[in-house]
């Protein structure tokens, strides 16, 4: 708590690699590790996480097994049988496959977990969405993006300009949705990487977009994929806004 209000203060974000209080500091991967974690936890950790006001962390990729689904699920509280888990299993080998990447996707995770458990989100299902980007006379660029969202039986239809393709669906998704949902006024984006997977394809090859959001209080990941790069943003805004409302 100490490392985070300094880093608050001086308004600098913390190393996830900083020792001790970094987020990564106690992180666990590969499936044998994760399953030795379970039954002598001191063998790989130097410290009790709970000393220094840390936790430990597993984190998920194609190599993951079933102990540490497991033990993910207990960390976010979830409960899952036999079945579920090896749903999870089965879709993060699909997806990472595909090119998704969990590790870096917290948030991303635990909603695949929670749909693998029978969860269907509540929140809002988007319907469409629609980018236009103008040039006009001067040379400057202008877009704008419509969305068509469902919340509950109500739907939502809102246009937004921004200064790209991503800040206009992030401005027309909140828009849309800001009269069910105030709390995602709090809610912005810190980082947004995009990665290509396949050069060989050229401009149509398939891209990788990583979201970071946070409330002001913590961070997280979302993951979105796609030879559209528009298309692969909206799965991580989406995700990225279903997280927060669910955390809510």
């Amino acid at each position: 708590p100490v490392s985070h209000h300094v880093a608050e203060v001086l308004n600098r974000p913390l190393n996830p690699q900083a020792p001790y209080v970094g987020a990564s500091a106690f992180a666990h991967k590969a499936g044998l590790h994760v399953s030795a974690i379970a039954r002598a936890k001191d063998a790989y950790e130097h410290v009790d996480p709970e000393l220094v006001g840390n936790g430990t962390r597993f984190v998920v990729s194609e190599m993951a097994g079933r102990a540490t689904i497991t033990m993910k699920a207990e960390e976010i509280g979830l409960e899952m049988d036999g079945a579920a888990v090896n749903q999870v299993i089965d879709d993060l080998k699909r997806l990472e496959h595909e090119g998704y990447h969990f590790e870096a996707a917290d948030a991303s995770l635990e909603l695949l977990m929670r749909r693998a458990a029978g969860w269907e989100s509540p929140f809002f299902n988007v319907e469409s969405m629609r980018v236009i980007t103008d040039e006009a006379a001067d040379g400057t660029f202008t877009t704008e993006a419509t969305v068509k969202v469902w919340v509950g039986d109500e739907r939502f239809v809102h246009t937004a300009e921004g200064n790209g393709p991503v800040n206009a669906i992030d401005s027309a998704l909140r828009a849309a949705l800001a009269p069910r949902f105030p709390n995602l006024a709090k809610i912005h984006l810190t980082d947004y990487k995009v990665r290509i997977l396949d050069g060989v394809a050229g401009t149509g090859a398939k891209t990788r977009v990583l979201i970071t959001s946070t409330d002001g209080k913590r961070e997280w990941g979302t993951v979105g994929v796609s030879e559209n790069i528009i298309e692969a943003s909206l799965q991580a805004l989406v995700d990225s806004m279903e997280y927060a409302l669910l955390k809510k």
